[in-house]
């Protein structure tokens, strides 16, 4: 039955990543949400244990996805986890380039593993985390943007 992983920082996460893994898990028998511990080129705002707590709370009712924490290769974690796929979420512009780029070099690491693009919705295009992260500390409203439990921890992080 197919499995696959879907990697990333989520820091925070945020719905556009909570739809992708939602629609990911009605095509995958079993989603396995990787959050990546310790990104070498990006500053983070939560810890892995609170970026873990906040997908899990996210997807808590979506019983085929597991959230766990992973360090190395996307690849070599798919493989090691029997994971024949490795999603990502496309949202509208440089996107695809650079997801792309990743791909061909996932693919020369691991030819066995596949990766899979699921497009955002619409309404989730402009949605990042760094962008979330930035307004939120300046006190914007971003509760739109992010499911309750994570635009709550992110009211107690930078106030309201």
């Amino acid at each position: 039955m197919p499995k696959a992983v879907y990697p990333g920082t989520f820091d925070p996460v945020h719905k556009g990543h909570v739809d992708i893994a939602t629609r990911a898990a009605g095509v995958f028998d079993e989603l396995i949400v990787a959050v990546y511990q310790t990104p070498p080129t990006k500053s983070l705002a939560f810890t892995t244990e609170e970026r873990l707590e906040l997908f899990s709370e996210a997807v808590a009712d979506v019983p085929n996805i597991r959230v766990v924490p992973f360090t190395g290769l996307a690849p070599t974690f798919a493989r090691e986890n029997g994971a024949e796929f490795i999603l990502r979420g496309l949202r509208a512009g440089l996107d695809f380039e650079l997801e792309f780029e990743m791909a061909l070099m996932w693919r020369n690491i691991a030819p066995d593993i596949d990766v899979v693009c699921m497009m955002s919705a619409l309404e989730h295009q402009f949605v990042y985390s760094s962008r979330i992260k930035e307004v939120a500390q300046l006190g914007a409203n971003i509760d739109n943007l992010v499911p309750n439990n994570v635009a709550a921890a992110l009211h107690e992080k930078y106030g309201p």
